[in-house]
């Protein structure tokens, strides 16, 4: 048995009967899950270089193992030397057994390789239930070369849960084993 089944099994096991429990739902459909990740980057400096968009592609693949889909402006945009239809950006949408992957991965081998981590911030809740986390560089994945990035770039991870409270998502992530603040 790999994690990922040790993650979905302590879901399904461990989680739901806490949830369960914690927040007094009548229906066992109703427990709050993660349904799916989003991860984004955006790439302003696409418009001078090209191969930004090639180097975000190839890392997100390696990260994943799930092709990203560019994101295209929707109109043009003088000021900042963007056409309608350029790429500027690059996400990806994680479901199922990809999803426990990339969360175990996250929380076991990614997070902690994060210089003076002190944990996650509960405030990056968006009031429906949702999480949002931004790396500030994709060097703590393992599966991304040092040697090969030219200069650190962020991204966005968003978790998207099935819930529209964000004390009841918190609680699913935390049982899950995010590392979350203690203040």
């Amino acid at each position: 048995m790999s994690k990922v089944y040790n993650l979905k099994k302590k879901y399904e096991n461990e989680v739901k009967k806490d949830l369960l429990k914690k927040f007094d739902h009548l229906n066992v459909m109703s427990i709050p899950k993660i349904e799916k990740i989003v991860i984004n980057r955006g790439l302003g400096e696409a418009v001078s270089n090209s191969k930004v968009v090639e180097l975000t592609i190839d890392q997100f693949l390696r990260i994943t193992g799930q092709k990203p889909v560019p994101t295209k402006s929707k109109k043009s945009i003088s000021n900042f030397k963007v056409r309608e239809g350029q790429v500027i950006g690059c996400k990806i949408t994680l479901r199922s057994k990809k999803m426990y992957d990339f969360i175990t991965k996250l929380i076991n081998i990614s997070i902690p390789k994060i210089r003076d981590f002190r944990g996650l911030p509960k405030k990056s809740f968006d009031g429906r239930g949702n999480y949002t986390l931004g790396i500030k560089e994709e060097s703590i994945f393992p599966e991304i070369n040092v040697d090969n990035i030219d200069k650190p770039r962020g991204f966005d991870i968003c978790f998207i849960t099935s819930t529209d409270k964000d004390e009841e998502a918190y609680a699913l992530l935390e049982l899950l084993g995010f590392p979350f603040r203690k203040n």
